[in-house]
């Protein structure tokens, strides 16, 4: 018989399919704010109209703009956004593109309550994971100033009440955790994401397909994250080819953006992951790898790697994907490589004399200990990067 705990989290709000500047205001509205700060993706508000449509529709209750938030939310740029946005009196922040500009986000709505101005300021509220994989949380006061997300891309991490920044001087990504900087709402517009450039796009669609993989696998599957997961694979295993043939699919789009969704609803309830993430976290923050080419490329590996342990589980998925019989790793090899995705990590310019350095880094990831197969040295992650180089 299961047992377990399903934690929900702050999140008031989920809006979809609706234009995303008239949401944004709405619920500016709704929240009585009267200062609304845009942290955004550089090229979306310099080479479209997409951040300037929710500038006017704010009106008097816009108040600036951030937009330059590099790929993985270093330090420097989470507090030189908290900074502006202090200066202009923000009670509200609204994050408009990918995943960097979400988990930033949060951790800006962190810098402004605690009077951050500094990057070693951020230290003392990041978590910290011991020898043995277990997390220990700081404790300190949830932010005032919330959170409004539009997501670009299909990473999903607006979901989370977790930040993922990294420490430029150390090379490494950290977390930042606390239930109070989920964000309030969140927007799903597929009409934004259309000048997502197509690589970005798909690959975080797979990075939501490792989300929900990696969930239906867990040590914490449940009956009722694995309807969920098997939900969100069957959006993304639709939308992301039908995307691909045709960007101006807007019904496509939108049933990326829920899969994706759907595919963190083990995440957000408490469900840890496994190897492919704890494996992304580190080629992302220690080697420049973005986010949804890690999981294109190391999933199947891990896949592969684990399978003595939960082959069976891994049949369920190949089953509900219309393919029992295959081995999910090649089904999801055939998925990946049709998207024109990387499935190696040589392929995206990591050496592989920097392998034993970021299989040492993935020992201070907590789900490297929450992988099916266990993995307690850097030999064993080795292993796996030996099989994905």
């Amino acid at each position: 018989m299961q047992q377990g705990h399903i934690n929900f989290t702050r999140m008031e709000k989920v809006i979809f399919g609706e234009p995303a500047a008239e949401a944004v205001k709405a619920e500016a509205e709704r929240r009585g704010a009267t200062g609304v700060f845009l942290l955004v993706s550089g090229t979306l508000n310099r080479e479209t109209d997409e951040v300037e449509k929710v500038r006017q529709a704010l009106g008097n209750l816009y108040c600036g703009t951030h937009d330059d938030m590099p790929a993985h939310s270093p330090r420097e740029a989470v507090v030189a956004c908290a900074n502006a946005a202090r200066d202009a009196n923000a009670d509200l922040l609204v994050s408009l593109g990918g995943g960097s500009t979400t988990d930033g986000g949060k951790a800006v709505t962190i810098c402004l309550k605690h009077g951050i101005t500094d990057v070693d300021g951020m230290e003392a509220f990041r978590t910290v994971v011991d020898e043995e994989g277990k997390r220990h949380f700081p404790e300190y006061a949830a932010p005032d100033v919330r959170q409004i997300v539009v997501p670009t891309t299909l990473s999903g991490g607006e979901f989370n009440a977790r930040a993922g920044i990294t420490n430029s001087k150390l090379r490494l990504k950290q977390s930042f955790m606390h239930p109070g900087i989920i964000p309030v709402s969140v927007i799903l517009d597929p009409a934004v994401t259309v000048p997502t450039p197509e690589w970005l796009f798909l690959s975080t669609g797979i990075r939501a397909v490792d989300h929900a993989v990696e969930t239906y696998l867990s040590i914490d599957s449940n009956h009722y994250t694995d309807g969920a997961c098997l939900q969100a694979l069957k959006l993304l295993g639709d939308g992301l080819p039908r995307v691909k043939a045709d960007p101006g699919d807007m019904e496509a789009r939108l049933n990326c953006l829920m899969g994706a969704w759907m595919s963190m609803t083990g995440v957000i309830t408490g469900a840890r992951l496994g190897a492919s993430h704890a494996i992304g976290h580190i080629l992302g923050g220690s080697a420049g790898v973005p986010h949804g080419h890690t999981s294109c490329i190391m999933l199947p590996y891990v896949l592969d790697w684990n399978a003595s342990v939960n082959g069976d589980r891994q049949k369920d998925i190949a089953a509900a994907m219309g393919q029992a019989g295959t081995p999910l790793s090649q089904i999801l090899d055939d998925f990946i490589r049709n998207l024109d995705m990387p499935r190696r990590i040589r392929e995206t310019g990591v050496e592989e004399s920097d392998l034993p350095r970021l299989a040492e880094n993935c020992m201070l990831d907590d789900w490297t200990f929450s992988n099916p197969r266990k993995i307690r040295t850097p030999e064993q992650v080795m292993e796996i990067l030996k099989l994905a180089y």
